[in-house]
């Protein structure tokens, strides 16, 4: 961070926006485990409710996406997804070095928050594999899922709805992952609740 001061790193419609993604994703992790494990007295969701649960929350993600990718056109927000090749290597490893070993040692972080750096180059590549591949990737399955006359009947002699259905279903899965990880990381703050209340209130300190 630039000289201690407090950074304003997340704007309101961005906060807005994290908050409704956040609790979307929650509920089509819990609707999407109970489409796959619902059963009579089960303490999942019922098979009928966890469809409709899940449809819902999938177009509410939908729309919320495309705000994100309007917003990193329309805002500076979106500097800090741009790719630069150029070294790229040797910051991601001397990155995974701080968290593997510097970081229990003490030392400062080798990329710490700027105006113009809000993520380290492990969570910059992260987030755009995330939200300019997987999820794109999550939406467009979901659609074909929900509109599945959209989906080739046969793809060497598969059913290309069980297909679709098994590829949404991995990143899903994924998307969960990453969903821990990304709580876990948030978490390293000094206090441990320093990131979340920056997301929370939008600065940075």
């Amino acid at each position: 961070m630039e000289n201690g001061k407090k950074l304003y790193l997340y704007p309101l419609w961005l906060r807005i926006w994290h908050g409704i993604n956040a609790l979307g994703i929650l509920v089509l992790i819990f609707s999407g485990i109970s489409l796959h494990y619902s059963t009579r007295g089960a303490l999942l969701l019922r098979f009928d409710i966890a469809i409709a649960v899940h449809n819902i929350a999938g177009v509410i993600i939908t729309f919320n996406y495309f705000i994100f990718i309007l917003g990193n056109i329309l805002t500076k927000n979106g500097q800090h997804y741009r790719v630069k090749v150029q070294g790229l290597p040797k910051r991601l490893m001397k990155q995974i070095l701080y968290y593997t070993s510097g970081m229990f040692k003490g030392e400062s972080s080798p990329y710490p928050v700027t105006e113009k750096r809000k993520f380290n180059p492990l969570q910059k590549y992260s987030y755009i594999f995330v939200m300019y591949i997987f999820l794109p990737a999550l939406i467009v399955t979901g659609i074909a899922l929900l509109f599945p006359e959209m989906i080739i009947e046969k793809v060497f002699r598969i059913s290309g709805v069980m297909i679709t259905a098994v590829l949404h279903g991995i990143l899903g899965f994924f998307v969960f992952l990453f969903l821990l990880i990304h709580l876990y990381v948030a978490s390293m703050g000094k206090p441990p609740g320093k990131n979340y209340k920056s997301i929370l209130t939008g600065w940075h300190s």
